[in-house]
């Protein structure tokens, strides 16, 4: 199907850029060949869309607490990767974020959105000197999860893809 033709290409690009671009970010080789993952993901309506987009967003947000606390506790901390991890076995988002202010003066909420929020792409419009129009990839890291986002961005969703009455 062209879905799964697409998510491998999208895949194997993302791979390949990741792989040619490593040495512009980083000042260690790359040891292990990277292995990455990717879905396409067809949903009847809009409302499965916004929540599964929101889902992705709230994952984020669990991840990026939990590593968070991990690495403080680790660089910070002075714990081994073992006792971090085993520090943070069953504890909350409430619990993480209090560790994080009252043992390593981080607020989480002044952690950068990209972080917090993860990234989303979109298409966005900008005009061309010939006073055309194209298509731009924008890169946002703003909550997607109310219905702000949705309202500003409603052109993402297309119309055919509207709730049933």
């Amino acid at each position: 199907s062209s879905g799964i033709n697409a998510e491998y290409g999208v895949c194997s690009m993302f791979t390949a850029h990741y792989v040619f671009n490593w040495g512009k970010h980083f000042d260690q080789p790359l040891i292990y060949p990277p292995s990455f993952d990717a879905r396409v993901v067809l949903y009847p309506v809009v409302r499965d869309v916004r929540n599964y987009f929101s889902w992705r967003q709230a994952d984020c947000h669990i991840n990026n607490l939990y590593n968070t606390c991990f690495w403080a506790l680790v660089q910070m901390g002075n714990l081994s990767t073992s006792e971090a991890e085993k520090r943070l076995n069953g504890t909350f988002s409430s619990d993480k974020n209090e560790m994080l202010f009252s043992e390593f003066s981080i607020n989480y909420n002044d952690v950068a959105e990209i972080y917090r929020k993860g990234s989303t792409l979109i298409w966005g419009e900008t005009a061309c000197d010939d006073g055309r129009t194209r298509k731009i990839l924008q890169l946002l890291t703003s909550d997607i999860i109310g219905d702000s986002f949705w309202l500003e961005h409603a052109s993402q969703l297309d119309n055919s893809l509207s709730d049933p009455q």
